[in-house]
């Protein structure tokens, strides 16, 4: 008896259910489309924001523009921006998705619903991103795959096409941005290797620690004696850097120490640097 119920039941709510008409379908999908490439167009305004900044009526910076207005870090625009860069070179290798498609049964026909799916190609060649796009469809049984996937076709073929690291701890290199938005405004400036690893280095710049791969990296070809006076230089700057009180002409003239195209400082800078230091300690 509870069988027999249970089954009208379920018939009933079959029933229920409508058959979309041929307008109906196209508009769902137009809207399923929408939501898909939500994070494309987030991409893309924030892009547009930042490089024109059209925040400076309200803010100082974009960072603290994006922590107010939308409750998360440059980091996490920078995620969105670099993103929607992928999103366009997929498109532009005739991935698009085209409305009324069966997107299951052509790999290069699916693209990305989410940063995270793409998040691990942001870092590499326009080309490798659409190879190892498609190819993480694939193995995802033509559906778009998770960022999980993609990570584990990224790190399959950059371990088959391994470069070995030549970077050696206390070099002194250029800092090349290339596509890595998170190296915008450190292009040219200075760093020492802190950390060597397989496909990348871990850097100390003027501002910070940095890691990136070794393509955003250049070495200057210092002598090991130049290497270990570009280290001391580094260390007081960070020891500054981090004083609470340092005031925006210091930054202004540690980030161009941080720039600087020689293994030294000249006169000049060795007095700006120690009357910098003179004021940070007898303001502690």
């Amino acid at each position: 008896m509870l069988q027999e119920m249970l089954s009208v039941e379920t018939t009933d709510q079959l029933t229920e259910i409508d058959e979309l008409t041929p307008e109906e379908e196209h508009e769902r999908l137009y809207l399923e489309r929408r939501v898909e490439r939500a994070f494309y167009e987030a991409g893309k305004a924030l892009a547009q924001l930042r490089d024109r900044k059209l925040y400076r009526s309200t803010h100082k910076t974009f960072e603290d523009y994006c922590r107010d207005r939308f409750g998360h870090s440059r980091q996490k625009s920078n995620y969105l921006i670099a993103a929607a860069d992928v999103f366009d070179n997929l498109t532009t290798n005739g991935c698009q998705n085209s409305l009324g498609e069966d997107l299951t049964t052509i790999g290069l026909q699916i693209l990305p619903t989410s940063e995270r799916q793409v998040r691990p190609l942001t870092k590499l060649e326009p080309q490798q991103q659409q190879e190892i796009w498609q190819a993480a469809v694939e193995e995802a049984g033509g559906k778009a795959p998770s960022g999980r996937v993609v990570k584990d076709v990224v790190e399959r073929i950059m371990e088959r096409t391994k470069v070995p690291n030549t970077y050696q701890l206390g070099e002194v290199c250029q800092i090349i941005v290339k596509d890595n938005p998170d190296l915008r405004g450190k292009g040219g400036c200075w760093a020492i290797v802190s950390a060597v690893n397989d496909f990348s280095c871990t850097v100390m710049a003027w501002d910070g620690e940095y890691t990136m791969r070794m393509d955003h990296l250049k070495p200057m070809n210092y002598l090991e004696q130049e290497c270990e006076q570009m280290q001391l230089i580094s260390n007081r700057i960070s020891r500054l850097r981090n004083h609470e009180n340092l005031e925006e002409a210091a930054v202004a003239v540690l980030k161009h120490l941080g720039e600087v195209k020689r293994p030294y400082l000249t006169g000049l800078e060795e007095k700006m640097l120690s009357l910098i230091e003179l004021e940070c300690s007898t303001s502690s």
